[in-house]
């Protein structure tokens, strides 16, 4: 399986370091903007691509209006830049749409389930209890923002899977989607967000979605920056399973962290890593 870590969405809030926590010729400013990432994987199987996450789509780029919702857009700031969504990347490697069989949400917040209109003819896989909030009829303001009915009103042919299943490096419920890519529940940020993992050789990656948002949060000295602290306890629906799900992420790294890679959605310095390791 040849593993592919895409940008498929960038976004740059203002706030600078207190978002991203990064330096800047030596100096952590907040008076510029911060830059977070759609970080989505494309694995290339036997029998065809699988997406693991979609980030924004060719429609959320082009005409933003209908499923970005403007008060989003404002705080996110995303470039929406045509060339980073899933669609164009995937071509650039010579594919075409039809050829990605499957995509693997970790959940279906519009960041992350935006690409699917560009993928029709995917089978959608997703945990059932994610799949209910964003279908529900009576969703309140925050979930219409958060699960935008318009990214999936193509009717994907959705597949659910229940957080129930075999155990896994100390996590439990894991479901096998294929003997290479496991899901692994991580509840909190939605009631129905799971992480993905990905067997590549001897090793493992796990995407871990939104469990987290900073690359120094499943760390032995954790810490994560005062503006995204605010926005994870503000977009978080079970926040009790959120931070016992971040202890464990922590604990997984820390016993196993010679086998399994873990890493976030948006975090940039997360994706630049895996990319320069899959260049070398």
């Amino acid at each position: 399986m040849k593993v592919h870590h895409l940008n498929c969405g960038t976004m740059r809030p203002f706030g600078g370091a207190l978002i991203d926590g990064r330096r800047v010729d030596g100096r952590k400013s907040v008076f510029r903007a911060a830059t977070l990432v759609c970080h989505v994987l494309l694995l290339e199987t036997d029998d065809g691509l699988v997406l693991v996450d979609s980030g924004l789509g060719v429609d959320d780029v082009r005409t933003p209006g209908p499923t970005l919702a403007r008060h989003w857009r404002l705080l996110s700031r995303p470039v929406l830049d045509e060339r980073e969504t899933a669609l164009r990347q995937v071509e650039a490697l010579g594919y075409r749409a039809r050829d990605v069989r499957h995509v693997v949400l970790t959940h279906l917040d519009l960041d992350h389930g935006g690409g699917l209109r560009d993928f029709p003819h995917a089978r959608v896989h997703v945990l059932a209890e994610e799949l209910d909030a964003a279908l529900s009829p009576g969703k309140k303001a925050g979930d219409r923002t958060r699960y935008p009915d318009a990214q999936w009103a193509h009717g994907p042919e959705w597949v659910t899977h229940e957080p129930h299943g075999e155990p896994w490096f100390g996590f439990d419920g894991v479901r096998e989607f294929r003997p290479d890519v496991l899901l692994v529940p991580l509840i909190g940020h939605t009631r129905g967000h799971t992480g993905v993992a990905v067997r590549t050789g001897d090793r493992w990656l796990l995407h871990a979605g939104d469990a987290y948002f900073h690359h120094s949060e499943p760390t032995a000295e954790p810490h994560c920056p005062p503006g995204l602290t605010f926005l994870q306890g503000r977009m978080d629906t079970v926040r009790e399973l959120r931070l016992s799900n971040q202890d464990r992420l922590r604990e997984l790294v820390g016993r196993h962290g010679d086998r399994v890679d873990v890493f976030c959605a948006h975090d940039a310095v997360e994706l630049e890593r895996h990319q320069h390791r899959a260049a070398r």
